[in-house]
């Protein structure tokens, strides 16, 4: 049994390996994001130091040896607090994206398989909810529920519900109509069967590389509103929450800016693209 697997598993791993070598950007998007994820859940293995404490004599240094990414108006070193702003910021994704993708499946699935006057009443719902930007939609939510890291994360969750449950409502209505969903109902299996069994493993696929690219829209709409004030508190080193810090020091200290904006578009782009090759690796599986 486990050559069996050895031999299976292998060429499969190879080819993925092949698959990723040959897409330089690819290879780095996902260094990149590995070494987020990293720090996400072990910051002291990046930076041992507290994030919360600093020297006041080391204030507004720039980019060194002893601080690569510079410290700040309170002799924070801020490469530590990038660090360890990258688990608030990436916990307060995740949250949005798994609201989400649950609440959007839920709802594109079940107006998808049962169609009728649920679908109507569904589909009416979602489509108010499109017709509100984002990130507006983020603003009245968060407003509502109040301040906080989690509240931005439901929020921002809320704001992409209609999205996911778009995608799914259509893969859904296309996995309905295929032959082996009209077998299992003439051979008389109940819908919960066939939608547990047959629709939503097949109806999956598209909605999951959707919440891979949404995981870079989060990230920018968590970081925004954070920006904005609706996030943690200061000093809590949320990455929104230190670009909002360093907006007063941009003449005289570019790096309290510079650093955190960076390692944010860095993260997103790297989603996005991880995104892409997993949506083109699908289409051609299909």
């Amino acid at each position: 049994m486990a050559i069996a697997f050895t031999a299976q598993v292998l060429p499969a791993a190879r080819g993925h390996a092949r698959f990723v070598l040959r897409r330089p950007g690819l290879a780095l998007s996902l260094v990149v994001f590995a070494l987020v994820l990293l720090a996400a859940l072990f910051p002291n293995l990046f930076a041992a130091g507290d994030p919360l404490v600093g020297t006041p004599r080391d204030k507004l240094q720039g980019p060194s040896a002893a601080h690569l990414f510079g410290t700040d108006q309170l002799g924070r070193d801020l490469f530590t607090r990038v660090v360890h702003g990258s688990s608030l910021s990436l916990r307060a994704t995740v949250v949005a994206v798994a609201v989400a993708l649950v609440v959007g499946s839920a709802l594109g699935l079940s107006a998808g398989f049962f169609g009728g006057w649920l679908d109507d009443v569904l589909m009416r719902v979602i489509d108010v909810l499109q017709a509100i930007p984002r990130l507006l939609l983020s603003l009245a939510l968060v407003s509502a529920l109040g301040f906080g890291t989690t509240k931005v994360a439901i929020a921002v969750g809320v704001a992409s519900v209609a999205s996911f449950a778009r995608v799914m409502r259509a893969e859904v209505l296309r996995v309905r109509s295929s032959v082996y969903v009209e077998a299992a109902r003439a051979s008389g299996v109940r819908s919960g069967p066939i939608l547990v069994r047959h629709v939503l493993p097949n109806a999956s696929g598209p909605v999951l590389v959707m919440a891979a690219l949404e995981f870079g829209i989060a990230i920018l709409a968590v970081s925004a509103l954070s920006f904005l004030g609706y996030g943690a508190a200061p000093p809590t080193p949320e990455w929104g929450v230190l670009v909002s810090d360093g907006r007063n020091f941009v003449a005289t200290a570019w790096w309290l800016t510079t650093f955190p904006g960076l390692v944010i578009a860095a993260t997103v782009l790297s989603a996005n693209r991880i995104s892409r090759a997993l949506d083109g690796e699908r289409r051609q599986d299909r």
